[in-house]
């Protein structure tokens, strides 16, 4: 197989705001290193954050451009003219919890349905169904996604993950010829359960796609992609020890992203993943939704993956990207 030939895969996955710099940061340094222009991916992946960020490549914004709006910079000509469709990133209220807890038939229904059939869904995504509806309307994004595509698809494959409220199951819009409108879409694989409101689609509710996986790598594995490359701004590399509140679920993410990318390597399919280490994680800080760290995590992970790369076992892997 030629290098010219290879089929690149990119993941991008859950992370909320920081989340959405983080990946900014990366794609930034991949096309500052190795020439390799994020938009020209066959297939992309997204989650929560990484709908967002994906969708937005897909209607043609730069990693350049995706950096300088992350750190507030002036945007090239064609970047500028995109956004200014978008506007302003959104203001997101502080986190907090529903008011509100489900009705004892509700919890049971749910439990019900996890103990009849255990292995239908992963467990966290079911049982996050216990948690009361959150309040907070996704309409600040799917009004900003609706300013680059409205109710059409790109034509190149967009494949974005949700989570069927009501049994836990993974469900991926923009494959197998699920195309709801966008903004919709994009909206029901971010909304957070507890905090944002369900997004409903045809009848169905549908929250967050990291309740199933913060990546969802796996659904690449039989793609036809050569490469895979994933921004996982969720879990954490290395083995050193670091006190914070953010620890354990970095940790759950790291285990998936590994799974993940077993699979796809026994498919002989090979996988770079970029993911915060300590020191990035310390920048990135606990609360991924709080919109004061945007621009110091994108210039952190920009430096922190340049430097990855100039590594010399990143070499083979840059000259493939290279290619494309």
């Amino acid at each position: 197989m030629s290098e010219a030939a290879v089929k690149i895969g990119l993941v991008l996955g859950a992370g909320g705001v920081t989340g959405g710099a983080f990946h900014a940061g990366v794609l930034a340094a991949l096309h500052q290193a190795a020439g390799w222009d994020a938009r020209k991916a066959a297939i992309i992946v997204g989650t929560s954050a990484g709908s967002i960020a994906g969708t937005t490549l897909r209607a043609g914004l730069s990693p350049t451009d995706m950096l300088a709006r992350a750190e507030g910079r002036p945007l090239s000509a064609n970047g500028a003219r995109l956004m200014r469709r978008v506007g302003s990133p959104a203001a997101i209220p502080p986190l907090r919890a529903a008011p509100k807890s489900r009705r004892p038939a509700e919890m049971a229904s749910i439990l019900g349905r996890a103990v009849a059939r255990p292995f239908a869904a992963a467990p966290w995504a079911l049982l996050a169904g216990l948690l009361p509806d959150g309040t907070v309307s996704t309409g600040m994004i799917s009004s900003a996604i609706g300013g680059l595509f409205s109710e059409r698809w790109p034509t190149d494959p967009l494949w974005l993950c949700a989570v069927h409220q009501r049994d836990g199951k993974r469900v991926v819009f923009g494959r197998d010829g699920l195309l709801p409108p966008l903004p919709s879409a994009v909206a029901a694989s971010c909304a957070i359960p507890g905090f944002f409101a369900p997004v409903t689609i045809d009848g169905e509710h549908y929250v967050d796609g990291g309740l199933h996986s913060p990546t969802n790598a796996d659904l690449l594995a039989d793609a036809g992609v050569d490469l895979v490359i994933v921004s996982s701004p969720m879990s954490i590399t290395g083995n050193r020890l670091r006190l914070g509140a953010d620890q354990p679920v970095r940790r759950w993410s790291g285990a998936l992203l590994d799974a993940e990318a077993l699979r796809l390597r026994r498919r002989r399919i090979p996988v770079v993943a970029f993911q915060p280490t300590p020191d990035d994680a310390a920048v990135m800080g606990a609360n991924a939704l709080d919109p004061r760290r945007r621009a110091a995590v994108a210039r952190t992970i920009y430096e922190s993956t340049l430097h990855r790369l100039q590594r010399a076992d990143m070499q083979s892997r840059l000259a493939a990207l290279q290619s494309r």
